[in-house]
C-alpha cells in the first residue's frame, strides 16, 4: 500500500460523501504555524506550505496556538507575536486574501496560573483560552484554574478533550464540562484514527451528544495536513459541520 493510500475513504459511507469543504468553518482556531517556536513549523516556508494547504480546504482564518508549556516550550507575547508579523508579513506578500492571528495553546501548570493572576493571557478572538491537559492523569488544580478564568470573565477552551484517556471511561466529565460554561475543542484529524481506536470512537461519542463547540487541526507538519484530507469524507466530521453546534464561524 502506497504512502497516500491509508487516506482514502475505507468504507462505503465514506466513498458517498464528497469531501468536506470547511468554508463554513472559516476558521481553523488550533494550530501550530508560526515557526521555530514549539513542536510546529519549522521555517518560514514551512509556515507557508502548511497554511496554503490549508486554504486549499476552504479555510480563510487562522487563530495559530503555539504552545506555552514552561518546562518545555517557554514562550510569550515576547516570543510569538514578533514571528506572527513575520509569517503575515509573507502571506500579505503573496496576496493571500486570509486573516492570521496569534494566541496559544496553556497547559494547565502553576505558570498558567500564575498567568491567569496576572491577566497576562493571550486570547482567541476577546474572551477565550485555550488551554490542555497533562495526558498522564486528571490536574489536581483543574476546577482551580477553570475557576479563576471564568471569575476573570474569559472563556475556557479545552484543547482535545477526546486524547484525554482517563477520560475515555467517564464521558461523564465531558458532559460535566460542557454544562460548567467549559467549550470543547475536538481534533478533526483524531477522526482519523490515528491517535487510537479509543481516541476516534470518543470523538464521535462526544459528536454525537452534542457537546462539540469548536474543531480545530491542530496541524503541526504535513502529516497532519494529510490525516485533515483523510477525515474529509468522514461521516461524523459532516455531521458535526452541519449540525449548527460549532462556534468557529463567530470568532
Amino acid at each position: 500500500m502506497g504512502f497516500f493510500d491509508r487516506f482514502k475513504p475505507k468504507n462505503k459511507e465514506a466513498a458517498n460523501i464528497d469531501p468536506i469543504n470547511f468554508e463554513s468553518v472559516i476558521t481553523d482556531m488550533h494550530s501550530h504555524l508560526l515557526f521555530g517556536i514549539d513542536d510546529g513549523a519549522v521555517s518560514l516556508e514551512n509556515s507557508l506550505e502548511l497554511i496554503e494547504h490549508l486554504m486549499s480546504m476552504g479555510y480563510k482564518k487562522f487563530y495559530t496556538t503555539p504552545h506555552i508549556y514552561r518546562d518545555l516550550y517557554f514562550n510569550s507575547p515576547e516570543t510569538i507575536l514578533p514571528k506572527l508579523e513575520i509569517v503575515r508579513n509573507a502571506i500579505k506578500e503573496k496576496g493571500w486574501d486570509i486573516e492570521l492571528h496569534a494566541a496559544a495553546e496553556y497547559f494547565l501548570d502553576e505558570h498558567f496560573e500564575d498567568l491567569i493572576a496576572k491577566k497576562e493571557l493571550l486570547t482567541i478572538g476577546k474572551k477565550y483560552i485555550l488551554f490542555e491537559l497533562n495526558f498522564d492523569e486528571e490536574p489536581i488544580n483543574l476546577k482551580r484554574a477553570l475557576f479563576n478564568l471564568q471569575i476573570d470573565g474569559f472563556k475556557p477552551i479545552l484543547a482535545h478533550p477526546e486524547r484525554y484517556s482517563y477520560y475515555h471511561r467517564q464521558f461523564e466529565k465531558f458532559v460535566d464540562l460542557a454544562d460548567r460554561d467549559v467549550f470543547l475543542q475536538l481534533n478533526i484529524n483524531s477522526l482519523s484514527g490515528h491517535y487510537g481506536p479509543e481516541v476516534k470512537k470518543t470523538s464521535e461519542r462526544m459528536i454525537d451528544a452534542g457537546i462539540v463547540s469548536f474543531i480545530g487541526t491542530d496541524c503541526h507538519h504535513l502529516g497532519h495536513i494529510n490525516l485533515s484530507e483523510m477525515v474529509r469524507t468522514n461521516a461524523h466530521l459532516k455531521k458535526l459541520i452541519e449540525s449548527g453546534k460549532l462556534l468557529n464561524h463567530t470568532l
